[in-house]
């Protein structure tokens, strides 16, 4: 049975993630009140903000920005979704 979590993205009790995507309090963080539908928004997001800012991972000042705008994207302020929200690329249910 998969591990549910109240997701704090989509604000309802979904899948959690099967382990921390990284080390450290962040990672736990993420772990315990991110679901795996919420962070599979984050790559995208993160892309988009590493080609903005033309960060270099490298760097760890680069690095900090991403983390702070990791914890915005989730816990920041309008970090919820809208009611009813779904991707994009979410394929509609087959009608049986």
């Amino acid at each position: 049975m998969a591990r549910m979590i109240h997701c704090v993205k989509f604000n309802r009790e979904m899948e959690g993630l099967d382990e921390a995507p990284f080390p450290g309090e962040l990672g736990e963080r993420v772990y315990n009140e991110v679901s795996r539908e919420a962070w599979s928004l984050w790559p995208s997001h993160a892309t988009l903000i590493i080609n903005h800012y033309g960060l270099t991972l490298a760097d760890p000042q680069a690095r900090q920005l991403l983390r702070e705008q990791l914890e915005d994207f989730f816990w920041g302020e309008g970090s919820q979704l809208p009611e009813g929200w779904t991707p994009e690329d979410a394929a509609p249910a087959a009608k049986k």
